[in-house]
C-alpha cells in the first residue's frame, strides 16, 4: 500500500522518530561544560552518564515502530485508525517525558550555574510526527468512508 498517502505520512513519522532516537534533544552549557539530553540518557561532554532517561527512550522507540506496524495492517482500516490514536497518545507521552527529563536535567545543571540551554532537532521531531500521524489517521478514515459508500451501492 505504498501508493496511499497515509502510508507516506506514517513512514515519514517513523523516520522522524528514528532520527529522534539518535540525535540530541537538548544541550545545556554551563561553566565551559556541556551536558546532552538524548533519548536514553543525560550525559556530560565526556560521555559519562549523569542520569538515565530510559523511559523516554522506550516511548520514543515504541512510537517509531508503531507507524511501521500500522502500514502493514492496510486491510484492517478500523484497526489502523485505532492504532493511529494509540500512536498519538504515545507521541504525547514522548513530549511529556521530554518535558519531565528537561526539568530534571536543568535541575542537575542548575547547581553549575546554567548559562544556556538550547533545544535541538530531536525535540521538534515528535511535534512534526504528531501532525503526520493525525493526517494519516484522517486519510485512513476517508478511505474507510469511501469503501463503506461503495458497499452501499452494490
Amino acid at each position: 500500500m505504498i501508493q496511499r498517502i497515509q502510508t507516506l505520512y506514517l513512514l515519514a513519522a517513523s523516520a522522524l522518530l528514528a532520527v529522534t532516537v539518535f540525535t540530541p534533544i537538548v544541550v545545556f552549557a554551563a561553566n565551559g561544560s556541556e551536558w546532552t539530553l538524548s533519548a536514553f540518557s543525560f550525559a556530560d561532554a565526556s560521555g559519562e552518564y549523569v542520569q538515565s532517561a530510559l523511559w523516554q527512550g522506550i516511548t520514543i522507540v515504541l512510537s517509531a515502530i508503531l507507524p511501521l506496524i500500522i502500514v502493514f495492517l492496510f486491510k484492517h482500516r478500523t484497526l489502523q485508525i485505532r492504532l493511529c490514536g494509540v500512536e498519538l497518545v504515545l507521541l504525547l507521552g514522548d513530549m511529556a517525558f521530554m518535558a519531565i527529563y528537561y526539568m530534571l536535567s536543568a535541575r542537575v545543571v542548575e547547581n553549575c550555574e546554567l548559562s544556556t540551554s538550547s533545544l535541538r532537532i530531536g525535540a521538534v521531531m515528535p511535534l512534526v510526527a504528531i501532525v503526520l500521524v493525525a493526517m494519516a489517521m484522517r486519510a485512513i478514515f476517508r478511505d474507510e468512508l469511501l469503501v463503506r459508500s461503495l458497499d452501499r451501492i452494490r
